[in-house]
């Protein structure tokens, strides 16, 4: 079985970005939830890909990731997916034989930020480096899913004119 093995925090400032090298645009979709879990489809320049992830247990969840062909993925995007497809850029920032994934929003979440690193397993060790916030791997307000119901019930009530002051709401929203 393949499994996620996952760890989120916040951002405390931006010195990850002397040590980026490489990032990418990309595009998610969720297609549905089951059970604790979810179907999602993303899209980068390059390559999509369709995921199945488990229910979460701890920091680990199971995950099936799937290469399909790019069109497709576009075709899901528009078609299949429930709610707003999400929008980031992902930069890859390496730190003392970690890979960290620096997650910046644009689109719906514009301006909300997250760093996720993978582990081997649960109780790994992982230097935090001097960038790196509160964890909110356990909390569920830092979940994609709670960030959207609060944008989707925003944008119903049209209290935000832009997404610059949506993504205020939501850093204030969210208790330190």
């Amino acid at each position: 079985m393949a499994l996620e093995i996952e760890r989120k925090f916040l951002l405390a400032n931006d010195a990850w970005k002397d040590a980026v090298v490489g990032s990418e645009r990309m595009r998610d979709g969720l297609i549905g939830r089951f059970g604790g879990g979810k179907v999602r489809i993303r899209q980068t320049a390059e390559a999509a890909w369709i995921t199945v992830k488990g229910p979460r247990q701890g920091i680990s969840r199971s995950e099936f990731e799937y290469e399909i062909p790019r069109d497709d993925a576009e075709e899901m995007l528009r078609t299949l997916c429930r709610g707003p497809i999400l929008e980031k850029i992902r930069h890859s920032v390496p730190h003392e034989g970690f890979v960290w994934a620096v997650d910046i929003h644009t689109g719906p979440l514009a301006g909300v930020a997250f760093a996720e690193v993978e582990l081997s397993h649960p109780e790994q060790h992982l230097p935090l480096p001097s960038w790196i916030g509160k964890e909110v791997t356990h909390n569920p307000r830092f979940r994609k899913s709670a960030l959207m119901r609060r944008w989707i019930a925003a944008a119903k009530a049209e209290r935000f004119s832009d997404a610059g002051a949506l993504a205020g709401a939501l850093a204030r929203a969210v208790p330190d």
